[in-house]
């Protein structure tokens, strides 16, 4: 665009930028342009102080101008190019409540975003919110603006409507009914984005996600039994001290007590009664193991970990399971996949025939479809 005085230059040499709330930027980039083209003017003589004979410098200097109205300057084009080739690891987490705060610790201590954004939808001010507040954990943004999720590679969903509703489907409702304010918005300022879900009943609010944002399956996940199984495999190897890959074992289906345990890729080397027992000791001891917030807050920092640096591990996470163990409903289960950039790349099919993780899986899914029948979307 052409820079004209009187449009964008006035008598005094004061300038503007036209259409500055229309642009699509983040506010940062904005806020750097602005402070670059005030020092680029501190350098320079304003516009009515220079000698009608100066056209030359006079022409460069709207010329720089132009170049900032459209977003990049000629001190910073390079870097702008560099930046919008980098791989810029930005990182949403919405709801301020404990678990909200304990996934934005875990995420900056793994040092995995480049920007990390806590969207604070609460009123009132609590102590975990104020405190990161206070003590301004570098990379960390605080922002009750849901356009500050903008351009971020995962959206983390932890709020849940707490209120003194009578029945748990009035509860489930209430949580829709904050999701459907909510996703769309955060979905159309991060449309390439995987949506990770968090909040309770997972399985339930995975699929209300997946519906509202309209995103591909495989770019809405539910965190699903992720924690359960890594503390599982843990349990396996290093307290129970078995002679296995406790990587070869999962807990899948739905969270809470209708989950079930599976092997995959260890029948010629363990039989199944073996497994069996083992399992049945190692759930005994994952029994006394509670989910406190900073334990799923480390579990959501391990998924958006493989998300974004495109780790390729296996997580049992919740996802679309229809088509799976003759699962005929779009319901949302616990099942070992392959995470990527791209979200899920590929979800592990076991060899072994099961009937009994087929029939509580099944079981699972047709009372999660009952529920989800009620809902109000």
């Amino acid at each position: 665009m052409g820079i004209s005085v009187g449009k964008h230059v006035d008598a005094q040499g004061r300038i503007y930028l036209p259409y500055l709330q229309n642009w699509s930027h983040p506010k940062s980039v904005i806020v750097g342009l602005i402070k670059e083209m005030i020092a680029k003017f501190q350098e320079e003589l304003p516009l009515y102080s220079q000698s009608s004979s100066d056209e030359a410098r006079q022409g460069d200097l709207l010329a720089y101008i132009a170049k900032i109205t459209e977003g990049v300057s000629d001190i910073n084009s390079k870097n702008w190019a560099n930046h919008e080739n980098k791989t810029f690891n930005k990182i949403t987490v919405v709801g301020g409540g404990e678990l909200g705060v304990a996934c934005t610790l875990a995420i900056s201590a793994k040092g995995i975003a480049d920007r990390l954004v806590l969207l604070d939808l609460s009123e009132d001010t609590k102590g975990g919110m104020m405190d990161l507040d206070i003590f301004n954990l570098p990379n960390v943004e605080i922002s009750k603006d849901l356009s500050a999720s903008a351009h971020s590679k995962v959206v983390i969903f932890t709020v849940n409507s707490l209120g003194s509703s009578q029945s748990y489907l009035d509860v489930v409702q209430r949580n829709v009914d904050l999701f459907r304010a909510l996703v769309p918005a955060l979905g159309h300022y991060s449309p390439h984005s995987v949506l990770l879900v968090a909040s309770q009943p997972v399985e339930i609010m995975t699929y209300v996600t997946w519906k509202l944002s309209t995103f591909p399956a495989n770019r809405v996940i539910g965190i699903g039994c992720n924690l359960d199984s890594q503390r599982l495999q843990y349990i396996i190897t290093n307290v129970l001290k078995a002679q296995t890959l406790g990587k070869e074992v999962w807990v899948i289906g739905e969270q809470g007590e209708d989950k079930v345990t599976k092997w995959g890729g260890l029948e010629e080397v363990m039989s199944h009664n073996s497994q069996e027992q083992l399992s049945s000791r190692a759930v005994e001891i994952l029994k006394v193991k509670g989910q406190r917030s900073w334990s799923v807050g480390l579990s959501v920092a391990d998924l958006v970990d493989s998300l974004v640096n495109d780790k390729k591990k296996v997580h049992s996470v919740s996802i679309l399971a229809k088509g799976y163990y003759d699962i005929n409903n779009e319901v949302f289960l616990s099942l070992p996949c392959i995470l990527g950039t791209g979200g899920i790349s590929e979800v592990i099919k076991s060899t072994m025939n099961d009937h009994r993780v087929t029939e509580k899986l099944q079981s699972s899914a047709s009372s999660i479809h009952g529920l989800q029948q009620q809902l109000k979307l």
